[in-house]
Order: structure tokens, then sequence, then C-alpha cells
């Protein structure tokens, strides 16, 4: 028997809602076919898919980063305004596709105001730099006409269709500038002088914007750490977050440790909040930066062949994985593991939202619907309440993996609404075959206890079967005599709410 004990009085912080961001680039099908495709039967005047709206507010996304991604780099933000039949046709570098350039700025902004999300905005860093992020800032923020502070850039955007300001808050520094992969690649040296002054500049325009500066790509990099260091050591005092991106898959068919892949973010995320909090004592400084784990899901990048095994071509599909039940109990076990650091993780952005390894998959002029790992993302951005709070687990049992060696079978969180007491517990079964018996100690009753699992942890969803693999209420979770008793089978995911 495992023992959960949570308190409304051991508080790890308050959830910012921008945790349940989510990404979209020009990459493979995310935006056409997938957010746009005029001449849908579903779609409106403006082309935006009506039936992938539904989706994405359901899904209870509140933040959409955009419009990369390795996208960004080269990308000129110019060719995407103005008439559309006048905009080029440029070959991106980042994918090997022709990009028609007939969705831009004007347009996300459109799309996210229906979507009722926050657009987060990508600068390019690698082709572009301090002009073109100044130049786009003002495009996007600055009021039209001559008083009080009108621009001709904002006088485009007003000419354009958009006559009041985007008012986007929060900008991204360039994207995975440590990549070799990334065109304009660059040391951190180089990234940090660069990264600093386009701060001070976008600043000039604005001094109020989140920014948000480029930690390295992923946690195995050979600059990771030190790349942190050097970059904050220029910026710390300019930007707010520091970005962190990973992504996750069964490696040399080590299930077990594919399950527990929440225990590598929960390291990463530590090791910059140590590296961050180390740049803040350098500086003595007061002030507290966060994190902005801006790309994170599971993808299986051992079917990927690479940018440059790919050819020149039109957009089309590109990395569409069909995800199971287990990558879902997986893409739930990361969500927790981004409430558990609550108090420092302040945005975190599922990549991406459509097609592209996302959790909502689209026809071309067809059907919509959701993949496996749509439905933990979509019930803890539903009930998780406004605080989250410490879980410590009790007499459960471990389980031995190759990648972390023992660690316990349970992963949890909780969260606390005091308005209407209500009170959410998170919590994950990473063992492969053994179901757990768990007890929590609570003065109340159950509200509900949903969980997505299966006997056969390879189903997925399709067109054709879209509801093969969803969430089901679990008869029998009560509480009695003060403690809340349920059974949890193996490798499988949780949302238990009660009363309190």
């Amino acid at each position: 028997m495992a023992r959960l004990v949570v308190n409304p009085g051991f508080v790890v912080g308050a959830l910012d809602r921008r945790l349940f961001g989510s990404f979209v680039e020009h990459m493979g099908r995310c935006v056409y076919t997938g957010i746009y495709e005029p001449g849908h039967p579903s779609a409106a005047p403006d082309g935006f898919r009506q039936d992938v709206l539904e989706l994405v507010r359901e899904l209870g996304v509140t933040a959409v980063r955009y419009p990369g991604g390795n996208f960004v780099s080269n990308y000129q933000w110019e060719d995407g305004v103005g008439p559309k039949e006048q905009r080029p046709r440029r070959l991106d570098l980042a994918w090997r596709a022709i990009e028609p350039n007939q969705f831009g700025t004007d347009e996300f902004v459109a799309w996210s105001r229906k979507a009722e999300i926050e657009p987060i905005w990508a600068v390019n860093l690698g082709t572009g730099g301090i002009r073109d992020a100044v130049n786009l800032l003002q495009y996007c923020n600055l009021p039209a006409g001559t008083a009080p502070a009108g621009t001709t850039l904002a006088d485009q955007r007003a000419a354009n269709g958009s006559p009041e300001p985007h008012g986007i808050r929060i900008w991204c520094l360039g994207n995975e500038m440590d990549g070799p992969w990334q065109i304009g690649h660059k040391t951190a040296e180089e990234y940090a002088r660069l990264a600093e002054e386009t701060a001070n500049a976008m600043r000039r325009v604005e001094p109020g914007l989140e920014l948000v500066v480029c930690g390295s790509s992923n946690a195995n990099m050979p600059t990771f750490g030190e790349w942190e260091r050097v970059v904050l050591e220029r910026t710390y005092d300019l930007v707010d977050h520091i970005s962190l991106h990973a992504y996750y898959e069964p490696r040399d068919g080590d299930r077990a440790g594919f399950l527990a892949a929440s225990e590598e973010m929960d390291r990463m995320i530590s090791s910059i909040v140590a590296t961050a909090d180390h740049v803040k004592a350098l500086k003595r400084s007061d002030k507290q930066l966060t994190l902005s784990f801006d790309e994170w899901n599971v993808w299986y990048q051992q079917n990927f062949p690479g940018e440059l095994g790919l050819d020149i071509r039109e957009v089309g599909p590109l990395i569409e994985d069909t995800y199971t039940v287990d990558d879902a109990v997986v893409v739930g076990s990361l969500l927790i593991t981004l409430l558990r650091h609550a108090d420092r993780v302040k945005i975190a952005c599922l990549a991406q939202l459509v097609n592209v390894i996302g959790p909502i998959r689209t026809e071309p002029g067809g059907r919509a619907w959701r993949q496996s790992i749509f439905h933990p993302f979509a019930l803890t951005a539903r009930y998780a309440g406004p605080t989250v709070l410490q879980t410590v687990v009790s007499g459960g049992p471990t389980i031995d993996t190759a990648a972390f060696g023992r660690i316990p079978a349970l992963w949890s969180t909780a969260t606390y609404d005091e308005r209407t007491g209500e009170l959410t517990v998170f919590v994950v079964n990473r063992s492969e075959n053994d179901k757990i018996d768990l007890e929590i100690p609570v003065a109340g009753d159950v509200i509900r206890h949903l969980a997505l699992y299966d006997e056969d942890s390879s189903a997925v969803n399709t067109a054709d079967d879209p509801d093969r693999v969803q969430p089901r209420a679990v008869d029998g979770t009560e509480v009695v005599d003060g403690i809340c008793r349920a059974t949890l089978p193996p490798a499988s995911w949780h949302l238990i709410q009660l009363s309190t």
C-alpha cells in the first residue's frame, strides 16, 4: 500500500496558466492544412479551420509560441505581411520546404484571438538581428498615426488591416542558438552579446516586455550548463526567463526508462535553476529568473532523417508521429513535472500543436481528431487549481531503470483551489507490470477519478477510430474514515479530484 500525503499549507507556488502553452511553427503541416486551410469545409473566410479551433479550445491551450523553432532563424517577417498575392515564395532553410507566406504575423495574431490564446513571439537572431527584432516589435506593438508614438511600421500594420496594436508581451530572443543545425548558429559568447544588445534595443521600444533568452537546445548538448552561465552573465538583468527544450522517446527498447522520462525533465529543470541562481549570486541580485520550457513532448526522433535528408519540396507531412497509450502516460507525467516546479517554470509549450508531433491531427480537406496525448493535457489544463502543493509518497514500490537507476514507481503532484476547496491530485504509476493500491488521507469526498491506461499500451487514435484511446471514469474510488483509496493499474495516468 502506498500513501500520498498532501496539505494546503505546503505550497510549491502559484500556477501560471501559461504552463499550458503550445507551439506553432512553419514546419510540415502545422500551419498549412493544420490551423489554416482556405477551402476546407469548416474554414471561415479567413481560412482558419474551425474544427481545429474547437479542438484547440477544448485542449485548454493558453499561449502559443510562433513562428519557430528552427524556422525563425532564416525567416524574414516582412515576407508574411501585406497583400497575399504580393508575398514571395521562399526556400525555408530549416526544413527545406517552399514557404508560400500566405500565413504570417497578422494572420497568426487574428488566429490567436479566435483561439483565445496569448501569442508568444520569437525573433530571428540567426540570419537576422537587432534591427529585424526592433522593426517587428514596432510593427506589432506601436500605435498607428502621428500621436503619440506612431511610426511608418505601425502605419504599415494599420494599412494591412490591423489598425490596433497587436500588444504582444512575450518575446523569445532567437531559438536553439547553440545547435549546429541552427541557421546562424553561434557560440555562447556570440549569442550572449547579440541577445544582450537585442534586449536593450527592444526595451527602448517597450520597457515592460517579457523576454526569454535561449538556453541550451537540450540537456545532452556539450554546451549544457556552461552555455546558460555565459549567456546569463550577460543578460540576467535584461531578461525574465531562460528557455529549455527537451523531447523524449523510448531508447533501445527500454520501456521502463521511457515511462520514467519525467526523471530526466525533473533533473534538467533543477540544473537550470541552479545555474540561474549561481549567476544571481555572482551578480548580488535580488531578481529571481524563471524558466520557459517552450518546447517539450514525446518525439520519435529516431524516425527522422534529419534536415539534410529532406528533399526540397512544397509544404507537406513531416514528423507526424502517431501517439500510443504509453506516450499519453509519459506526457501526463511530464505535465506533473512542470507543475512540481511551478515556482520557477512559468511558461511551457507542448511542441507542436497540430500534425507535427501534435495532440491534434488533421486530414487535408478532411477530418480532425484528438491524439492520445491530447487527453492528459486537456484534463490537467481544465482541472488544475491555482496553487500547486507538495506531495509526499511513502510505502510505495520502486522500479529499476537503465537510465535513472532505482526510482519510485509513483510520480505525483497536487493543486488546491481555496475558493472551492477542491484538491486535485495528479499521479502516474510508472511501473510496467504492477498495479498500486493508493491511499490519500483527506477530509472530504471524491468528485471524480479519471484515468488513462489500456491493456494494449500501443493503442492509438486514428481518423477512422478517433476515440480508441480516451480517459475513463474509475469506479470504486471513495473516501472512508478520512482515507481516499484508489487502485492504479500499471503504466497509467490519473486525476483524482476531492472536495475538502
